[in-house]
């Protein structure tokens, strides 16, 4: 099957446009001889005039009155195509975002983010997945998420990660805790039960190796999968929770009855990312969301 000239489309909705073999020459930058002859060509693709002489002037044919509309927006339909991403207007886009992001992002940020979507892309909406241990670059890959956020880890070579913000782990417990009758050190650290956050249920992790080296051992009472979930069942007990700084004084600030202490141990800074394949790397909508919370997590 021959495939039909495009460029015809684009000559009879100027030609219908300005009713003017001369004129649509002028607006295609074309002779007019060279115009006359596309016109020709439309006319023996359609198997119909187009255009007729009326007087000193061309007026179009019921069938080319019939077509005017279907051609005008088979034209506009094809310019959207082949106009860059950059002139998209964002506002006007229904996207639905899968991201899946750690509670670490997810209550510091995301109300701020949806009130920013909200004013800048309205018929947008977001998909928080939950965090998973075991992710890799498969799921960026095969396009099950759109954006991931946590802490940084290897994703694969083609993956694309930009660096958000660092937080360190601090030590909370309930306001009036005996802890903090006197300087914490590492054996105080240890005469109280702790609170684990793992989606794995792990009860050990760094600072148990911190102090394994100094010959001490702390209790994990009780193992939850998220951070919010510990907060709550700190307030009524005597129970410690190490937590990343910046969630802990987001919870402070919320008003929960707690208090933060530093840590008598150094641990290792915690880099936190977003990542996402390459195909979006030009799409306007990803473009605006990486740059939306790349802008979020690095106001002061």
């Amino acid at each position: 099957m021959k495939m039909p000239d495009l460029n015809l489309l684009i000559a009879l909705d100027i030609l219908l446009e300005e009713g003017s073999v001369v004129g649509a020459a002028r607006k295609m930058n074309l002779s007019p001889a060279a115009m006359s002859r596309t016109l020709g060509r439309i006319r023996e693709t359609l198997k119909d005039p187009i255009l007729v002489p009326a007087g000193r002037k061309l007026v179009p044919t019921p069938r080319a009155l019939a077509l005017r509309e279907e051609v005008r927006l088979a034209v506009s339909q094809v310019k959207h195509l082949l106009t860059p991403d950059s002139a998209i207007d964002v506002s006007l886009l229904a996207r639905r975002f899968n991201v899946r992001a750690n509670d670490v992002f997810v209550g510091l940020y995301s109300g701020r983010l949806l009130e920013k979507m909200a004013l800048e892309m309205p018929l947008a909406s977001l998909y928080f997945s939950a965090e998973e241990d075991n992710v890799d670059g498969d799921v960026l890959r095969r396009g099950n998420v759109d954006l991931y956020i946590s802490a940084s880890r290897p994703l694969g070579a083609e993956i694309r990660v930009q660096p958000l913000f660092t937080t360190s782990f601090v030590g909370i417990a309930r306001e009036g805790h005996p802890i903090f009758d006197n300087p914490i050190s590492m054996e105080s650290l240890t005469q109280w039960e702790h609170i684990g956050v793992s989606r794995r249920g792990k009860f050990s992790g760094p600072i148990d190796d911190a102090l394994a080296e100094a010959g001490l051992q702390r209790k994990v009472a009780l193992v939850v999968s998220t951070p919010f979930t510990a907060l709550f069942a700190l307030q009524d007990s005597d129970l410690l929770l190490p937590l990343p700084e910046h969630l802990a004084r987001h919870a402070q600030a919320a008003g929960l009855r707690i208090r933060l202490f530093q840590l008598p141990i150094a641990l290792q800074t915690v880099l936190f990312t977003q990542a996402w394949h390459p195909r979006f790397q030009q799409d306007p909508a990803h473009q605006w969301l990486r740059r939306t919370i790349h802008s979020l997590c690095n106001i002061d």
